[in-house]
């Protein structure tokens, strides 16, 4: 799936660009703290799908339904700080 990307306008100024959109959203920041060699393939792909890499790697996602869900399928290797 691919952003689109929306350039405020004068002729529809209600458009908001996504810059705009990702600054008013709430962020968390998820850090990596167990290696997921042995883990389920699911929860390989969770640490992955979190952008998360080496063991102390911290990303700052935003807050949605569908990230909660991963960071809870994987709470057990990573912490999780909100801001």
């Amino acid at each position: 799936m691919r952003l689109k990307m929306l350039q405020p306008s004068a002729v529809n100024p209600s458009k908001k660009s996504w810059v705009e959109v990702m600054a008013n959203a709430k962020t968390i920041k998820v850090t990596l703290t167990r290696s997921p060699i042995g883990c389920q393939p699911k929860h390989k792909l969770c640490v992955k799908g979190l952008g998360l890499r080496k063991i102390g790697h911290t990303v700052e996602v935003e807050d949605t339904p569908s990230i909660r869900g991963m960071i809870n399928r994987v709470n057990y290797l990573v912490q999780v700080e909100e801001n």
